[in-house]
């Protein structure tokens, strides 16, 4: 007698039917494919505004300053005597120069910056409490940044630079590239760190049953 389809299939079937593809398995991976994307193009802005703000046009600034270097790019800080200094070698409409460039680029940097960075921590740190370790040194980044390009600005703007300002200008500016540069090895730590979130090992021990 002629065997049926079906119990030919019973035949050779193990018994046990294949498990059908988890969407909750899938879905994170995904969602990581599409942030590391986002994470990408917002690095390569932030590179890209980097090198505009601070190698580029601060660097023709000193065209309009007699040589003098910008405040923004003095890591070790300054004084009174050299925001007097430049001060009196740049005229309003290069001081005014100055202050666009704090608006628009230097501006834009920190933020899209911050989001490319704590984007990248939150997709590569599992632990709650290390995010937010990890997290605070490029959020006072920001907050730092932006404070000095007002900071500078107002120093500038004033005929005889207060001691004050300046040194408030000053010390956000070291203060700022200090920052940037914890910024970068928080990012670093939460890529090269063994419990990352995504990794091999993470998703093995996230995903094994209770036994």
């Amino acid at each position: 007698m002629a065997r049926t389809r079906a119990q030919i299939a019973r035949k050779h079937s193990t018994g046990v039917p294949p498990p059908p593809a988890s969407p909750a398995t899938v879905l994170p991976d995904r969602q990581r494919s599409n942030g590391s994307l986002v994470i990408i193009a917002a690095a390569v802005a932030a590179v890209f505004l980097f090198w505009y703000f601070h190698l580029l046009a601060l660097g023709q600034m000193t065209q309009l300053s007699d040589g003098l270097a910008m405040p923004d790019m003095m890591v070790g800080g300054y004084d009174t005597e050299y925001v007097q200094r430049l001060r009196g070698a740049m005229d309003d409409d290069a001081r005014g120069q100055l202050s666009y460039l704090h608006k628009t680029a230097g501006t834009l940097f920190p933020l899209i910056f911050a989001f490319a960075w704590l984007l990248l921590i939150q997709l590569n740190t599992g632990r709650r409490r290390l995010r937010w370790v990890l997290w605070s040194p490029v959020i006072l980044f920001v907050v730092v940044d932006l404070w000095e390009n007002i900071a500078i600005d107002t120093a500038l703007a004033q005929s005889s630079p207060e001691p004050g300002a300046v040194a408030l200008a000053s010390t956000l500016t070291v203060l700022r590239w200090v920052l940037l540069v914890v910024s970068l090895g928080a990012g670093g730590i939460s890529v090269f760190s063994p419990g990352r979130r995504g990794s091999p090992g993470t998703r093995e021990n996230s995903g094994a049953p209770n036994r």
